[in-house]
């Protein structure tokens, strides 16, 4: 598989948005990916592109691996004639690092170094000697759609003259009312064996973070958590009026410039940013070096809600105008929301299937965290279902609902008062007006749902005035959602209990015909394997008939998210060695599996190490198809299990997506209340494709 080289072929290309997409989708292959960057833009620093993508695919490789030689040296070398060899002096670096690689990602210089008009036959000749695939980003910021085809006209009419192996073109930040007409012009220019692809332009990409602004001056943060800096800076506001004229131009999303002995602005920018009648506020930069007096800083501190970052240059406020309108927006690696989108937009509008066949991308058996989660957003993605999220103004939900809005994962509903919801989103700076949001209380549904639970329950004592009650409660409201088919599956649990969660689908879905119980599942994300661990959340005391229906549940559940089943009925004991009721019960609940389904890989009883351990697996049990290779857990009792996955989880630093739950007619699905941003996102995503394996249509 040839490695690939993304060039950009002038100034402002957008090529990070490229870069991050191709490395996601070649990352979850399978393969050892290398990233490479012929240039050092900051010197023995990491630059921001490099640092996401060696964060983001947890690259080992030591910095000095990643880069070829410094822009100061490459400049002396090609100010003194050597231009050879600093190819040379590049190539051998890349080398070094191809070997350890299956395939290297290459990322073009950024026109901040060398001469801008050789740069990108610079960019063409080092693919070329690197032997990579090469694909050239063209600019369409800014740009008429002739303006956009004639320079991508002529970045093919280079690569062709430098015979380069070009993979495919990239038109990016197009005007979306211009994309028709770059596509045309597009075709009018090129054969249909050249591969071209247009990209609009994403507003959210072309503004910095507070954080990106106070990594480039080099601020203080004096006060601001990272949701503050991951806020979108719309605009620039100089205050150097008095409060009640400067409070007119505050707009959404402004930084607010301001020198630091203004306690007035400080004060007036914190209060407009609480106040309901006032645009959200994306942060504070005090100028001069200057630090909010005591007292100032006293009040700020007792603040009982600090959305508002507060940063300090030491520079006067002209000084401090002029350097930032010399900021580019980037990608930075902790900023979600910024990757959700580039990652969205090339997702969108690049054919991965077409460019997979192009790059010749094979799958291996190994199945790694990265590849798991990628597999679970693609697949969410090739048949959007309407997932409903109870807790609407939880602000981690609010976050996650963000990011699969943004790679459109899902069609997403909010549960709860829509006034305090819209609250949380315009605090949180968060870009989710297209949202429906319902409140059960006053919902027109209410009474139909109210309705069809007295119906289900009436036989447990449910009255009427019982059931229209129960039904204002966003749990019971979200499951008749999914149980009446105007939701395909429920997520909840980031605040309520389990309980809470799972009751009401006990109560109205009920399980699937043919299943005894509803159990769970983990899905463990080890740093070179996914294990299935079940049941680890639900049931206590299973007995043997009860372990076999979930050990069967649980291989489907894992056929179902691409992993083979080899299932593992775990004891203390492994074959004919051990005796007791306890493991006697896995050995029956093993015989009945075999019984019911002949077709699945099972062995039990077998202990944990013999499960997935190659040589004890060989030792204990030799010549099992399961010993060593299992990768479907099911273990005899909660009590070990949920023990287990948690030990797991904290000390091996394994990523646990679940409890899933598994055996009801319809998707539902509870969160740990310590769950993460991220943890929300795959199991919105892992709930879709549940809905999806039970039938229906695409939203």
């Amino acid at each position: 598989m040839q490695s690939i080289y993304i060039a950009g072929a002038g100034a402002g290309s957008g090529k990070s948005v490229v870069v991050l997409g191709f490395t996601e989708l070649l990352s979850a292959a399978g393969r050892k990916i290398g990233f490479f960057r012929p240039l050092a833009p900051q010197g023995d620093e990491l630059d921001n592109l490099t640092a996401l993508i060696r964060s983001r695919y947890a690259l080992s490789f030591p910095t000095e691996m990643l880069y070829g030689c410094t822009v100061e040296t490459a400049r002396q070398l090609i100010g003194c004639g050597h231009y050879d060899e600093l190819l040379k002096r590049i190539l051998e670096r890349f080398k070094m690092l191809e070997e350890q690689c299956d395939l290297v990602v290459c990322a073009g210089t950024d026109y901040n170094g060398l001469v801008p008009a050789l740069e990108f036959g610079f960019n063409v000749d080092l693919a070329n000697h690197f032997g990579c695939n090469l694909v050239a980003v063209v600019k369409g910021f800014k740009r008429t759609p002739q303006e956009a085809a004639d320079a991508l006209y002529i970045a093919h009419e280079l690569m062709r003259s430098r015979g380069a192996d070009f993979l495919a073109s990239i038109v990016n930040g197009v005007a979306p009312q211009d994309l028709e007409a770059v596509r045309n012009r597009v075709d009018d220019l090129f054969s249909e064996t050249e591969t071209v692809y247009v990209l609009p332009e994403q507003p959210e990409l072309a503004m910095p973070t507070v954080g990106e602004i106070c990594q480039a001056l080099g601020a203080t943060c004096l006060y601001g958590e990272q949701d503050a800096l991951d806020q979108l800076v719309t605009n620039y506001k100089i205050a150097a009026m008095e409060v009640p004229d400067f409070l007119g131009y505050i707009e959404n999303g402004c930084l607010i410039i301001t020198p630091g002995d203004r306690s007035d602005i400080i004060l007036a920018s914190l209060a407009a940013d609480v106040s309901a009648n006032f645009p959200r506020v994306a942060g504070l930069l005090l100028t001069g070096g200057i630090e909010p007096a005591p007292p100032v800083r006293t009040l700020i501190e007792g603040l009982r809600r600090r959305k508002v970052a507060i940063l300090m240059v030491p520079t006067d406020t002209f000084t401090t105008a002029m350097n930032l309108s010399g900021i580019e927006a980037s990608l930075l690696p902790g900023d979600a929301r910024k990757i959700a989108a580039a990652l969205g937009l090339f997702e969108r509008y690049i054919d991965l299937d077409e460019l997979r066949c192009q790059i010749a991308v094979h799958h291996s058996e190994r199945i790694t965290p990265l590849m798991f989660e990628y597999e679970l957003i693609r697949r969410a993605k090739s048949c959007r279902k309407r997932i409903v999220l109870p807790e609407g103004d939880e602000e981690r939900i609010l976050r996650a609902a963000e990011i699969l809005s943004l790679r459109e994962v899902a069609d997403l509903i909010l549960l709860g008062n829509p006034d305090r919801i819209q609250r949380r989103i315009a605090e949180l700076g968060l870009q989710l007006a297209h949202l429906p949001i319902i409140d059960p209380v006053t919902s027109t549904e209410r009474e139909r749902y109210a309705q069809i639970y007295y119906e289900r329950r009436k036989h447990k004592g449910i009255s009427e005035q019982m059931a229209y009650d129960v039904v204002q409660d966003v749990s019971y409201f979200g499951t008749l959602m999914v149980a009446c088919g105007d939701a395909d599956g429920m997520v909840s649990g980031a605040v309520h209990t389990t309980q809470h969660t799972i009751r009401p689908a006990f109560e109205i879905i009920k399980t699937k015909p043919g299943v005894q119980l509803v159990s769970s599942v983990f899905f463990m994300c080890l740093p070179d394997r996914v294990l299935v661990y079940g049941d680890c959340a639900v049931n206590p005391n299973p007995t043997a008939e009860e372990l076999a229906n979930i050990a069967i549940t649980s291989a489907e559940t894992a056929a179902v998210f691409g992993i083979e089943p080899r299932i593992a009925m775990l004891s203390y004991s492994s074959g004919d060695s051990g005796k007791g009721e306890d493991v006697d019960r896995v050995r029956e609940a093993t015989r009945l599996v075999r019984e019911c389904r002949p077709d699945l890989k099972v062995e039990g009883p077998i202990q944990y190490d013999a499960a997935v351990d190659i040589e004890v697996g060989r030792t204990k049990l030799p010549g099992s198809e399961v010993a060593g290779h299992a990768n479907v857990l099911i273990f005899p009792d909660l009590n070990t299990g949920n023990n287990t996955y948690k030990a797991v989880q904290r000390s091996a630093g394994a990523v646990a997506i679940g409890p899933v739950l598994q055996g009801l007619n319809k998707p539902v699905n509870d969160l740990s209340r310590g769950c993460t941003v991220t943890d929300i996102v795959n199991t919105v995503a892992i709930t879709a494709i549940q809905s999806q394996a039970e039938g229906g249509g695409c939203r």
